[in-house]
């Protein structure tokens, strides 16, 4: 059997970074898979659904939360993940087709294989979620779970936006808790640059209030 995998949420400053592996035959997969990023929300939140709820499609999910970035290496961490959503669904003699997670795609696929540890055999390209279709429901089901875990904090905190640095809710959302609390939210990835930059904002900010 073949099985695609993918990742979502690697660049947010806020919230986890989820993985996804897809086993199935590729006659299951329903029809208009691409690339999650190219999807409209409504169009992706749909396939997932039906790819969650096709009983011949298996399904891997992998989480690295925040303080596990904080703790590791982004590189490793996306190896990891692609081999943890995997070791759920594969099976022996499966081949498996990953989105390259580093510059160099066949160091990666070597990598995820050898942290696997199963009888299968994994390849890695760039752009995998736009060419295959398996890497591509890998894709909207990362995705799909990591709006749902934004959506799940937001429930809890308030407006955050998506959690990526560029996204000024986001910004604005991080710089109020620091301003009220002192800290970050404990799903920040405060060994991120941005954290750094929106806490030095508002010490400065406090200097200009004396």
């Amino acid at each position: 059997m073949q099985f695609g995998v993918d990742e979502a949420g690697k660049g947010p400053v806020l919230g986890s970074m989820f993985a996804a592996a897809v086993r199935a035959p590729r006659e299951a997969l329903p029809a208009g898979i691409d690339d999650s990023k190219r999807l409209s929300a409504s169009n992706r939140e749909d396939l997932a659904d039906r790819i969650r709820d096709d009983a011949r499609i298996g399904i891997g999910l992998a989480e690295i939360t925040p303080r596990r970035i904080d703790a590791g290496n982004m590189n490793d961490l996306t190896v990891t993940a692609h081999a943890d959503a995997a070791a759920a669904v594969v099976g022996p003699g499966d081949t498996g087709h990953c989105d390259a997670g580093d510059v160099d795609a066949d160091r990666f696929a070597s990598r995820v294989e050898a942290e696997l540890g199963a009888a299968v055999t994994v390849e890695a390209t760039h752009g995998a979620d736009g060419s295959d279709a398996l890497v591509g429901a890998a894709s909207i089901v990362a995705k799909s779970a990591r709006e749902r875990h934004v959506e799940s904090l937001a429930a809890r905190l308030g407006e955050i936006g998506s959690g990526y640095p560029s996204d000024p809710t986001t910004r604005s959302f991080l710089r109020r808790y620091v301003e009220e609390h002192g800290t970050f939210p404990p799903q920040t990835r405060r060994s991120w640059s941005t954290c750094a930059s929106i806490r030095a904002a508002v010490e400065q900010t406090g200097l200009g209030d004396f």
